[in-house]
């Protein structure tokens, strides 16, 4: 059984991984709250509405460009993100200085690569948006990884952060696999056969070779779970925990959220990742708590 090509087969599961992604996002977030420390560790729902974050707001930009063009026009993608751009939603500082400055008329090509000193933002912004786009190419798991890395050079120009968004795009293509969702370790295997040599692919390779291990605080200490908001430390960790979970949106959350970090950022990937497949819708008193997808992305869509 293969996947649906269709334009309108490739936006419903591109819209599913990215309620998904929202709804892992908007959740995580509410974790940075000490109030509801003790709910994490009782694995325990906060009160709503769960707003989401910069990682929902551009993975909408993401979805709203696969909608009208059928692949990623990095002209469009930039533009997109900076006519939606909203700085209370919490962009960090070098992407809110971009995103302002290519509204004003800026070139994002010359303002992204000239980040951080000319070498360009390692951070993990490009991956934590990319996961709807990896199930819009579900057919086709290379032309993911490929259109991954195209829209990732419009805000994050370093090779670590270009590979993590092929891998999670990657992670999701993989996921979203009709017939049934692949193993942990052929999922992990198939994302490490797909992306360059890096240092998120060698954490890919370390995350392959812990997926027996029970005790994820451990995984996360050895992978990393985003406190540097690298990607090279968050995305290893983040699809070791989606690989673990596919076909279960509860458990993946929970297991990624109680082991702290960059909370929102790795429950969206793995959120979105997970959802990406036909089993891993997140449930759907989740999905009533939290914020609906902005209107200008279901418009487009």
């Amino acid at each position: 059984m293969t996947s649906d090509s269709s334009p309108g087969g490739r936006l419903d599961r591109a819209l599913a991984s990215l309620r998904g992604l929202a709804v892992g996002d908007a959740l995580g977030s509410r974790f940075f709250v000490p109030v509801n420390y003790p709910l994490l560790r009782r694995r325990e729902l906060p009160s709503g509405p769960w707003q989401w974050t910069d990682d929902t707001e551009m993975a909408s930009s993401v979805v709203a460009v696969l909608a009208r063009h059928r692949r990623i026009d990095q002209d469009a993608l930039a533009g997109s993100f900076a006519e939606h751009h909203d700085v209370d939603r919490g962009y960090g500082p070098a992407v809110n200085r971009l995103l302002g400055q290519i509204r004003d008329g800026g070139d994002w090509r010359a303002l992204a690569s000239a980040l951080f000193k000319g070498q360009g933002s390692w951070g993990n912004g490009a991956a934590m948006r990319i996961a709807p786009l990896g199930a819009w190419y579900a057919d086709d798991p290379e032309q993911a990884v490929h259109q991954a890395e195209i829209s990732a050079y419009t805000t994050h120009q370093h090779r670590e952060a270009v590979v993590g968004a092929m891998a999670v795009a990657a992670a999701a293509a993989l996921a979203a696999d009709p017939a049934s969702p692949p193993s942990a370790e052929a999922l992990l295997d198939g994302v490490v056969a797909l992306v360059p040599r890096s240092a998120v692919g060698a954490g890919l390779r370390r995350a392959r070779d812990m997926l027996d291990y029970g005790d994820t605080a451990t995984v996360a200490a050895v992978l990393g779970c985003g406190r540097r908001t690298t990607a090279h430390d968050t995305v290893p960790f983040a699809l070791w925990s989606a690989a673990r979970a596919l076909g279960n949106y509860e458990e993946g959350f929970w297991s990624t959220a109680q082991v702290g970090g960059d909370m929102d950022t790795t429950c969206a990937i793995v959120g979105g990742v997970i959802a990406a497949g036909k089993a891993g819708a997140p449930p759907g008193e989740w999905v009533e708590r939290t914020e609906s997808l902005p209107g200008w992305v279901r418009a487009e869509a």
